[in-house]
C-alpha cells in the first residue's frame, strides 16, 4: 500500500485524464503557494531540491516493483517521475523571487504556470535524447526521461525569463 502510495505520488496517478498532469501539480502547486506568501528564495530552493530528491529515490526504489504492479514498463499511475522532473523548472525561478512576488498573482502564476506548460510539453514529447532514456532498466527508465524534459523545460524557462524581465 505504501509502495502504491509513493510511485502514485498519493494517488494523483490513478487520476483521469493526463495522469502525469496530475502527479506534476504538486512541485508547482507548492512554488506557487511559497512565492505568493513570499518565501524566501533559499526556502523555495531547498524545498523543490527536496521534493525533486525524495520522488527521484522513490522512483528508483520502487520502479521495477510498479512495473510489475501495473504490468507494464513505466506504468501511467506512477507519476513520481513526474513530480521529480516538474522540480526542474522550478529551480533557479526563485531567485527572482522578490519581483515575481511584486507582480502579484498575475506575474507568479504565470510564471509557475509557464514552467508547468513547458514541462509537461517536453515531457509528452520526450525530444532525444528523453525518449530513448525510457529503455533503462527499472525505476531509472521509469525517472531519467522525466528529469530530462525537466531540464529542456529549465532552459526553455530561462530563455523566456531573460527575454520578458
Amino acid at each position: 500500500m505504501m509502495r502504491t502510495m509513493i510511485v502514485t505520488t498519493f494517488g494523483l496517478g490513478f487520476m483521469r485524464p493526463a495522469s502525469g498532469t496530475w502527479g506534476s501539480l504538486p512541485p508547482a502547486g507548492i512554488a506557487w503557494a511559497m512565492l505568493l506568501l513570499g518565501v524566501g528564495w533559499p526556502a523555495i530552493e531547498i524545498t523543490m531540491l527536496v521534493i525533486c530528491a525524495l520522488s527521484c529515490v522513490g522512483c528508483v526504489l520502487y520502479g521495477t516493483w510498479a512495473e510489475e504492479r501495473f504490468n507494464k514498463k513505466d506504468p501511467s499511475e506512477v507519476v513520481i517521475d513526474e513530480t521529480a522532473g516538474m522540480c526542474i523548472p522550478l529551480l533557479g525561478l526563485t531567485q527572482a523571487h522578490a519581483e515575481l512576488a511584486e507582480g502579484g498573482f498575475w506575474r507568479v502564476s504565470l510564471v509557475v504556470g509557464s514552467a508547468f506548460v513547458l514541462f509537461r510539453i517536453a515531457d509528452i514529447f520526450k525530444p532525444p535524447p528523453a525518449n530513448q532514456l525510457q529503455k533503462l532498466p527499472g525505476g531509472w527508465g521509469v525517472l531519467v526521461d522525466d528529469l530530462v524534459a525537466g531540464v529542456y523545460a529549465a532552459i526553455a524557462m530561462q530563455l523566456g525569463l531573460r527575454l520578458l524581465f
